[in-house]
């Protein structure tokens, strides 16, 4: 059985998973409305400033409020969106930095220091399709890449005497 990228909930490096919001639980703080505290649902859903304008205006004089009835299920649907990526991104963060705590050389690598190491595995010379097949960067980036060793005097551009192509020959 394979180990999964992420640790589990248990793990005290990864937050706790958070606890999602209920479609029950924002009608019913609709339903303070009805006593006079408007606008409890948007507090609820992540809402201040809103939850405070229905607070002051009673619920845009009962109209916002009336509006917010059906609203409820997508507010609370956005929200429980909201905090879902969060967490994702805590785990991601988290299983990033323990990644470079583990292995503190394999993500702190440079895009110009794997561009070198790629020329070097490759006795010396790329053409540009070469460098993004095997460095997996876009071909933007590995244009600017290849520009920025030329100016560095990293490598220093030739024509492949067979072929034509253009090469790119480093010095490693």
């Amino acid at each position: 059985m394979g180990q999964s990228r992420y640790r589990g909930i248990n793990d005290p490096q990864v937050q706790p998973r958070p606890s999602f919001l209920s479609v029950g639980m924002a009608y019913l703080l609709w339903c303070a409305s009805l006593m006079g505290l408007c606008g409890l649902q948007r507090f609820y859903v992540g809402q201040p400033m809103m939850g405070l304008f229905y607070l002051i205006t009673f619920g845009f004089c009962g109209v916002g409020q009336f509006i917010d009835l059906f609203l409820i299920p997508s507010m609370v649907e956005q929200r429980n969106t909201y905090l879902r990526g969060r967490y994702l991104m805590a785990l991601e963060v988290s299983y990033l930095a323990r990644a470079q705590e583990t292995e503190p050389n394999s993500t702190s690598i440079t895009p110009m220091q794997r561009l070198l190491q790629v020329a070097k595995e490759q006795g010396g010379v790329l053409s540009a399709a070469q460098a993004a097949l095997h460095t997996g960067f876009d071909a933007k980036q590995i244009e600017e890449l290849l520009f920025e060793a030329q100016r560095l005097g990293y490598a220093y551009v030739f024509n492949d005497p067979e072929t034509g192509a253009v090469r790119y020959r480093f010095d490693v």
